[in-house]
């Protein structure tokens, strides 16, 4: 009878280590909104993850921006389809928790060794809903100024010495605005204010001690005095003090007009880093956000979400490749290509990312302004609430409306919308 039973616990060991060891495919859907260079890294981190984990085989599955990936994973998950993994915007966990779509990653890694890990990232890029985190950063950023050093030169400016407030940006941009006769060949500066203004409103609100909500997603607190002033400040730097171009700025191309000289300073994302770097063909600089009372930024960018619906096999296996690929020397080798904020500590030890910033100090900027840094806006129902704000912003930008008058009806629409969250 003993033999028997030591055979069939025998039998269930060895059934139960076969299907672990057994292969394990997982798909994961990644948003991409930045560059092609993305596609590459993320590609060959999949591959390193893969040859050293020959039982899981990642599938990327590249779904276009923030919104549209949200959007993706929610109906394959409605339709009972959904990834196993998914990079997504911090800012969406109230909506995929509330939908039941993910599971919380410290449920999983809740072992000594998984919650030292959790631990060992910077506590501005982590969420607690209901004492849980439900997903881990990845490519996290903040909202930073870009300008050119020969801009400044040409304009009588210190190259060194960006503006450090509102007052030296409406200053330096009457210096660097260039005309010829009417038109302008080159811009003080672009804020840009459509499709995602309300990240940038938020990071200007930032620097005049604004804050976007309650941090529980249920409340928005847009029209504020502090949001008023930043939002009629981004219209006054065109209309005012012509120091920006008129009317709605895209995100996409703010960019592309610093690297070809059409603006000397642009507001946007430490994400564009790498490829300001490998692109401009003039010496550019890397500063934290003029402030009006204080420093300030939003963080913002996408986490490593784990999906309901996947086998325990393959939430262990997604779980295996989370923590590989935020590990310090993957954290680093993704921030060097891609200019994303190495989300931990330990990331910023490895002899890679020392030999990087040696290089290159301006990529310590953003890891410099964490200290400074809020959540980026997230509340229930976060794609309608997110558009209200939009719609403000480019309402104000294009002279049709107030910032009191876009603020006030963005405030109102949001909190009939949070209403039974409350």
């Amino acid at each position: 009878m003993i033999s028997l039973r030591l055979s069939v616990t025998a039998a269930l060991l060895a059934a139960s280590s076969a299907c672990i060891a057994a292969p394990v495919t997982l798909q994961m859907y990644y948003p991409i909104a930045v560059g092609g260079k993305i596609t590459a890294t993320v590609d060959a981190l999949v591959a390193d993850f893969e040859k050293t984990h020959p039982d899981i085989t990642i599938k990327p599955v590249y779904t276009g921006d923030y919104a549209t990936t949200v959007t993706k994973a929610l109906t394959a998950f409605r339709g009972g389809n959904p990834p196993q993994l998914a990079v997504i915007g911090d800012i969406e966990v109230y909506s995929l928790k509330d939908a039941g779509a993910i599971i919380p990653v410290s449920d999983l890694a809740s072992d000594v060794s998984g919650k030292q890990w959790i631990n060992g990232f910077y506590p501005a890029f982590i969420r607690h809903i209901d004492g849980k985190v439900w997903s881990i950063p990845f490519q996290r950023s903040t909202v930073v100024l870009y300008w050119n050093k020969d801009a400044f030169k040409r304009a009588g400016l210190d190259p060194e010495s960006p503006p450090q407030n509102w007052q030296q940006v409406e200053d330096y941009g009457r210096k660097l605005v260039v005309r010829e006769g009417k038109a302008v060949s080159q811009w003080g500066i672009e804020l840009p204010s459509t499709p995602t203004g309300y990240w940038v409103l938020q990071a200007i609100a930032a620097t005049n001690g604004g804050r976007p909500d309650n941090n529980q997603g249920t409340a928005v607190t847009f029209n504020t005095p502090q949001y008023q002033q930043a939002l009629t400040w981004m219209y006054d730097l065109s209309h005012k003090y012509g120091i920006s171009p008129p009317g709605a700025i895209n995100w996409g191309t703010t960019p592309q007009d610093f690297l070809e000289g059409k603006t000397a300073m642009m507001v946007t994302t430490t994400g564009n880093l790498g490829t300001v770097r490998s692109q401009a063909r003039f010496p550019f600089g890397v500063a934290m956000l003029p402030e009006k009372t204080e420093r300030g930024s939003p963080t913002g960018g996408g986490n490593l979400y784990l999906f309901n619906g996947a086998t325990p096999v393959q939430q262990q296996a997604a779980l295996s490749f989370m923590r590989w690929v935020s590990a310090p020397e993957q954290a680093a080798r993704w921030s060097i290509a891609t200019g994303y904020v190495a989300t931990s500590p330990a990331a910023w030890q490895t002899p890679a990312m020392k030999a990087y910033v040696e290089q290159f100090p301006q990529a310590l900027v953003a890891r410099d302004q964490l200290k400074y840094s809020q959540p980026e806006l997230s509340t229930y129902n976060s794609v309608q609430i997110q558009q209200l704000l939009n719609h403000a912003v480019e309402a104000v930008v294009t002279g049709t409306r107030t910032a009191p008058q876009a603020l006030g009806g963005a405030q109102q629409q949001a909190d009939r919308l949070l209403k039974r969250y409350q």
